[in-house]
């Protein structure tokens, strides 16, 4: 039965609702609709016009329709006569398979097949800059291992506290917040859930810390790597698999010395085999590959990954298993679309779970240090362009998302890259920040 939109504002002294969506670069498009006329939008949808998004649209395509989800809606607790609505894309009466959030819900469809269900976290990190970006917000944080900092961390308690008693006030479980390794960076963790949630809160995550920033005065940003020398925003992801009742961890196996069942290592497996291909998904931006294999920081590492490997409780790999019945996938970073990093994992995973891929040997060395001696192990891509090429030509790719939505994103991506490519070197990463500060 469908929620009444109408009653639930009158209950909640609602007065507008933005209606949402998240284009293929991960920008929150929306239009703000007064509580009178949402019965309406929740029917027949807000009107948008695709080619103005990072949609592969033209001026002549029909009005998009965004029909919003009434299960995900969030009242603003900042600003509570205000709620935000996540959306489907429609256009002339079929659904808009390019729209991420329906892309990631046709790969929950697959898992549901196996009466299987997802369950995912991730840990957001983001700087707090300056008000027009160009520098951290805090002058003092300029210690060369600011990591866990407590000073540091108190000095924008008013900022931290605020966001983390939003999510207190949501019910998402916020168990922990941090000062980070970079100067100016923070995390922010809150409890994991069925993995179109998870995509749903992270959209809603990043919109705000970035409104609630700029309330004290300061910028948020996720940009991959604000600033060459610091360790840039990662976005790991902790994954599981449960039953479709969500009352069993499939993926514990207490007999295993990970602790990880043979379905969980599959879906390693899956990770294995395409993650160098789904770079592309996993790092969208041209500024992702300044985090992907950067040399080490003034903290003394990057703590991003360079190659496909996995391992246990270990940092320098590109998939830690921390503990049991679970793995954490640290390929991410800021940039990502939250929708297309639930989906690209899901793909992956299904693909090593129908073809019970095997994962290779764990590999525990530090692979910042010694990785260097390995002589067979896979890179993850250096660039935008490499990782490009990679993922048009996977068919896990095109058979997760089809043919046309690959072609659909990489010609978007390369529309990209062409205009980066007429940056001189100078101007090259100002040309990263314009482009990436407000991912």
């Amino acid at each position: 039965m469908n929620k009444n939109l109408s009653k639930i504002a009158s209950q909640k002294k609602i007065k507008y609702f933005l209606i949402s969506f998240v284009d293929l670069f991960g920008v929150l498009r929306a239009k703000l609709v007064p509580a009178q006329a949402i019965n309406e939008m929740a029917k027949n949808g807000a009107g948008f016009g695709g080619f103005a998004t990072y949609l592969d649209m033209t001026p002549a395509d029909s009005d998009m329709l965004a029909i919003p989800d009434p299960d995900s809606l969030i009242q603003l607790p900042w600003n509570p006569e205000v709620a935000w609505l996540a959306s489907d894309l429609v256009m002339d009466g079929k659904t808009v398979e390019q729209c991420p959030r329906v892309i990631l819900k046709r790969q929950i469809e697959k898992l549901d097949k196996h009466s299987m269900v997802m369950q995912s976290g991730v840990e957001c990190e983001f700087f707090l800059l300056n008000d027009d970006g160009s520098e951290i917000s805090d002058s003092r944080d300029s210690a060369t291992k600011p990591c866990y900092d407590q000073s540091m961390l108190m000095r924008r308690y008013d900022v931290i506290k605020e966001i983390c008693d939003c999510m207190l006030k949501l019910g998402w479980k916020p168990y922990q917040n941090d000062h980070e390794d970079a100067n100016g960076q923070f995390e922010m963790n809150w409890h994991y859930s069925d993995c179109l949630t998870t995509a749903d809160r992270h959209v809603f995550f990043k919109f705000m810390v970035k409104s609630i920033a700029e309330k004290h005065g300061f910028r948020a940003t996720f940009m991959a790597k604000p600033f060459p020398e610091l360790t840039g925003n990662g976005c790991h992801a902790h994954v599981s698999v449960w039953d479709k009742r969500q009352k069993k961890n499939l993926f514990i196996d207490n007999q295993d010395e990970m602790g990880l069942s043979k379905l969980g290592y599959s879906f390693i497996g899956g990770l294995m085999k395409s993650a160098d291909s789904f770079s592309a998904i996993f790092n969208p931006s041209i500024n992702s590959y300044s985090r992907i294999g950067a040399s080490n920081t003034l903290s003394g590492a990057t703590w991003s990954p360079s190659t496909v490997t996995y391992t246990g409780n270990n940092r320098t790999h590109m998939i830690r298993i921390p503990d049991v019945g679970r793995f954490e996938v640290r390929h991410a970073d800021g940039s990502v679309n939250p929708y297309l990093l639930q989906a690209g994992l899901l793909a992956l995973g299904l693909d090593g779970i129908n073809n019970k891929r095997k994962p290779g040997k764990r590999l525990d060395i530090n692979m910042y240090t010694e990785g260097h001696k390995l002589k067979r192990v896979k890179k993850l891509p250096t660039n935008l362009n490499s990782a490009i090429k990679l993922f048009q030509n996977n068919d896990i790719a095109k058979k997760a998302f089809t043919a046309k939505v690959v072609s659909n994103f990489v010609k978007l991506k390369k529309r990209e890259l062409n205009t980066y490519s007429k940056q001189t070197e100078a101007h090259s990463y100002d040309w990263q920040r314009n482009n990436s500060i407000d991912c």
